[in-house]
């Protein structure tokens, strides 16, 4: 290559390394003013500290390694060489190689050891809690090892010995090329073809991959305990502790017996290859003799013929380490019969219950506060509210709220160039609540907070008075920067002179049609004031607006990183965040209160799942973060966080006191990291809610451990499933769990608690209701199971049976939709209540029109099996009067398209064509309750046909026998039993 050409590849390598390491520098220098500004430089000091150490640490062990034996191969090399056609095709190679050795052999170790060091600077969390492990004082059933040592110490150890077999793999290649090439190692020609010292270099470093082996063999004993076998087995088997794990010792014993053998039989006795290739070759065939073929066999063998009496310890095992991973080994679980199928009277007097029957849906009403509360277009409440509790005037009931949040994207071409995005609509402003059992004006929520003043509503919609007082209600911090939106995760604030104001803050006047500005006074935010911080960020956003636009001056600061749950990802990067954040009023600020997750993936005997699958429902990406895909077999919701909407200050509370690995991490970060639980603040703890998204994994877990018998959980008989969303049965969407203020059986009052139903696996009836909630501040999980011999209807078949089986139900629904509206439903409640079961479903109409929004027009109830006491109210207190006043009476039979009058006095002796009809509506009543019985749709849609079929018969019989037109069998009053045809009303009366 020319002068030129080496100077112009110079030229070229130090432009990119220039560029490379500036946005690296820019990248670290801007990480660490925002981690200065939050207040956590520990975490990044820390973090940053541990990843450069173990990159120089591994990278350097690794050039060393493959570095050191390419030099030691090519000192070993022989000084004469035989004549050969190879020997004299290779010298071309030495020429070229020999004069700069110790340059080509450093350039490759250090490609290598970067490499190695990229990988090893990745492994900071691992080295981080293996350096800080703590016990768990629970030990592991088998080896009665403490789980730490599984959590914090096996992963790092199980890496670093794949460092190992990575080094030693690419010594040996390295060295046999550079053998080869220098002649030590040959294909041509008589006699040896590798010299002593080439032999000794490799056998022994063949020699270290077999003694490496045999550590793998070693930890691959405690490995055992973490492998997968569903569907019944999580973790070492039968055969795996009775075959394979002796195996694996034998077989680290033979390892080391092969590399002692290597060493010596290829250098001190035979002096060649053929003992340590035929040792290697015993070896391997013992792995797979004795590793593979001999557990395969008593697994074919002696387990599978009897494999649940085999299995029986090891799946008990399984379900006992499961349920202490994921915190199911304390849950309560009670019996509820639910055998009352007729509406107690208690309904209408109860004070516990039915006053707070959430009607509002948090996904359904974000559009009513969108419009109703919007006041300008860019105002936006995002897809999904949040349910939080607050006491006003003495009463503590649960509020739908959600903040007025600037909406980026609906900002015009005008208002969303870069000065009006970054600088003028830099927040949002107010924290809007609602009683989620209120509705008013029509079927609107009835607001009560987040007012933007001078408001003309009128008293009855809303309260015009702020029952939810907020000191600053501004939102510079929330979920509608961000995530994704681009260049709508930083704002530009301070930056007006004291006496002019830009920022916009609200509208104001009657109708809105004045704004008032505003300019920022919180901690929050870097200082960009001075040419170099312009310069820097200009660089990292890459905008040169930055440094050009007058709206950047003295007084600046930069916002950014600003949606809650990224900036605690940040601050606390070895938390899983759950998918919902909501917002709170504490002390008169707005903040978002998030739920942490400390996990691990290498808990003994425990069911691995993965977090992004569990938590998917029909809530996901709609108004929820999705997880990200990790598998983990243990989890706590050890962290609650905050971020304060206006500063955006961070704080990380200690929640479960217990939890091992949240110690470990707030060891390696110096001891204080989280704020002890015991210094929550009161009017904070009042507002933590159980999490749903470790609720979601707790309860699909629990659908199958709940059985705790190793013999019915290896059966599987008793499993349950979660039920798809009531209203969308066939997209296969769960139905997600809900908030409610209540009081279940057994409870001394209404707690704040999330929900969710769950059916026998395979079936839509209801099987069990379980419910999270914190008591004492400790979590509390708690299953109502229903007997296995009931047929109470589950959320997809309670929906079904309101609004398919009773006509004039039907009816009443067909005319809300039409082609200017649609229907839609809102959460399905199930609520235990009077030894039976109590059902509400709110019904929303949206019209078609643009700008329109779902209003709440009616009230689907039901009380028993889900068919028998049906209503569709006006409003709640009118469906409870209606529920209550069907169980005085006895439920009418379904209606299915015939209308039913009243029956008259008298009775007509029976024609036998009249008898012959009316036997026929009884079997066909029966065939709809042995259908309903077995939650089988398609059979009860043909049953129900069948009886309309008999029912229109025996109209056509009665008017031939002179009866009274359109009369029907009488029900029984449970409306349990079969219609019976008699008494029939004579014509006359």
């Amino acid at each position: 290559m020319s002068r030129r050409g080496r100077v112009t590849i110079g030229v070229l390598v130090g432009v990119f390394l220039l560029f490379t390491l500036m946005g690296w520098a820019v990248e670290v220098w801007t990480d660490w003013l925002w981690f200065d500004e939050v207040q956590y430089t520990q975490v990044f000091s820390d973090v940053l500290t541990t990843r450069i150490l173990l990159f120089f640490a591994i990278g350097l062990a690794m050039a060393v390694v493959v570095g050191g034996n390419l030099y030691l191969a090519y000192r070993l090399r022989p000084l004469l060489r035989p004549h050969s056609a190879e020997q004299a095709t290779l010298e071309r190679y030495r020429m070229v190689l020999s004069p700069r050795i110790g340059t080509w052999i450093a350039v490759l170790s250090i490609i290598i050891g970067l490499f190695a060091g990229l990988s090893g600077q990745s492994r900071w969390r691992d080295w981080m809690l293996f350096r800080n492990s703590q016990p768990f004082g629970v030990t592991d059933p088998e080896f009665k090892i403490d789980i730490g040592f599984y959590v914090f110490e096996y992963p790092f150890l199980r890496y670093l010995l794949g460092v190992g077999f990575t080094a030693v793999v690419l010594s040996v290649l390295g060295s046999l090329a550079v053998h080869y090439v220098f002649g030590g190692v040959r294909l041509q020609g008589i006699g040896d073809r590798m010299t002593t010292a080439a032999r000794a270099h490799l056998t022994s470093l063949v020699a270290v991959f077999v003694l490496l082996k045999a550590i793998a063999y070693v930890l691959d004993r405690r490995a055992l305990l973490l492998e997968q076998n569903p569907p019944n087995l999580y973790g070492a088997g039968y055969a795996d502790i009775n075959a394979l794990l002796p195996a694996k010792e034998i077989l680290a014993y033979i390892s080391i017996v092969v590399a002692i053998a290597i060493i010596v039989f290829s250098n001190a006795v035979m002096r060649n290859l053929v003992w340590p290739g035929v040792s290697l070759a015993l070896l391997a065939i013992s792995a797979v003799a004795i590793g593979g073929i001999y557990p395969w066999a008593v697994q074919t063998f002696e387990v599978n013929p009897s494999v649940r009496d085999k299995e029986r310890d090891y799946i008990e095992r399984g379900i006992n380490a499961t349920r202490d991973a994921f915190g199911l080994s304390t849950v309560k679980t009670d019996a509820y019969s639910a055998s009352n199928l007729t509406p107690p009277a208690s309904l209408a007097t109860d004070t516990s219950v039915v006053p707070n029957i959430r009607l509002l849906d948090p996904e359904l009403v974000s559009q009513s506060y969108t419009q109703l509360q919007q006041v300008r277009g860019f105002y936006d409440f995002g897809q999904k509210l949040d349910i939080d509790r607050y006491t006003i005037n003495s009463k503590t009931q649960d509020y739908v709220v959600g903040v007025r949040e600037i909406n980026y994207s609906q900002l015009t071409d005008q208002q969303g160039n870069w000065l009006n995005r970054h600088t003028v609509y830099t927040h949002g402003y107010g924290l809007v609540g609602a009683p989620a059992n209120q509705i008013v004006c029509g079927g609107q929520p009835y607001f009560v907070s987040g007012f933007l003043g001078d408001d003309q509503t009128p008293e009855a919609c809303a309260s015009n008075q702020e029952q939810i007082p907020v000191e600053q209600p501004r939102i510079y911090y929330g979920e509608q920067v961000g995530g994704g939106q681009q260049g709508a995760d930083y704002a530009i604030v301070g930056q007006a002179d004291p006496d002019r104001h830009v920022e916009y803050d609200r509208p104001t006047g009657s109708n809105g049609e004045q704004g008032v500005n505003y300019t920022y006074t919180g901690t929050g935010g870097v200082e960009i004031g001075s040419f170099m911080r312009r310069l820097l960020y200009s660089v990292k956003e890459r905008e040169s607006n930055f440094l050009l636009s007058d709206a950047v001056n003295d007084n600046s600061k930069l916002l950014y990183v600003r949606n809650p749950r990224d900036r605690v990802e940040k601050v606390a990067p070895f938390l899983t965040m759950d998918g919902d954040p909501y917002p709170a009023e504490v002390d008169g600020r707005i903040v978002w209160i998030l739920d942490g997750y400390t996990t691990a993936g290498t808990y003994p005997y425990s069911k691995r799942v993965n977090l992004q699958t569990e938590t998917a429902d029909e809530l996901t990406n709609v108004g929820t973060f999705a997880l990200a895909r990790e598998n983990v077999n243990y989890i706590r919701n050890s962290v609650k966080a905050t971020v304060d909407a206006y500063d955006g200050t961070v704080k990380l509370y200690e929640f479960d006191d217990a939890d091992p690995v949240l110690k470990a991490w707030n060891k390696a970060f110096g001891g204080d990291l989280v704020i002890p639980k015991a210094d929550i603040p009161d009017e904070l703890n009042a507002h933590f809610r159980y999490p749903a998204d470790l609720f979601k994994v707790q309860r699909n877990l629990l659908a199958n451990f709940h059985v705790t018998d190793p013999g019915e959980f290896f059966n599987g008989s008793d499993f349950w499933e979660v039920p798809n969303a009531p209203d969308k049965p066939d997209t296969g969407v769960k139905q997600p769990p809900y908030y409610l203020l209540t009081q279940f059986p057994g409870q001394n009052e209404p707690r704040f608690q999330l929900t969710s139903a769950v059916t026998p696996l395979g079936r839509q009836n209801l099987a069990a209701l379980i419910s999270g909630s914190y008591v004492d501040d400790r979590p509390v999980l708690h299953v109502w199971e229903l007997p296995d011999q009931t047929a109470v209807s589950g959320p997809v078949q309670v929906h079904q049976r309101m609004t398919n089986t009773n006509a004039q139900i039907r009816q009443d629904l067909n005319l809300l939709s039409s082609n200017q509206a649609q229907v839609l439903y809102g959460n399905l409640l199930s609520l235990p209540f009077g030894n039976g079961m109590l059902y509400v479903e709110p019904v929303y109409v949206k019209s078609n029109q643009e700008n329109a929004y779902p209003v709440l027009q009616k009230i689907l109830m039901s009380y028993g099996d889900g068919g028998s006491y049906v209503v569709l109210a006006d409003s709640l207190q009118a469906g409870i009067k209606e529920l209550v006043d069907q169980g005085k009476q006895g439920a009418p039979p379904p209606q299915t398209g015939t209308e039913n009058p009243p029956t008259q006095g008298g009775t007509q002796t029976l024609t036998p064509e009249l008898a012959a009809a009316a036997d026929k509506v009884e079997k066909a009543w029966a065939e709809v309750k042995a259908a309903r019985a077995a939650g089988d749709f398609e059979r009860e849609g043909r049953a129900l046909k069948a009886f309309d079929d008999a029912m229109a018969e025996f109209q056509t019989a009665l008017r031939a026998a002179g009866g009274t037109p359109n009369a029907t069998p009488s029900p029984s009053p449970s409306g349990t039993s079969p219609p019976h045809p008699l008494p029939i009303p004579s014509p006359g009366g």
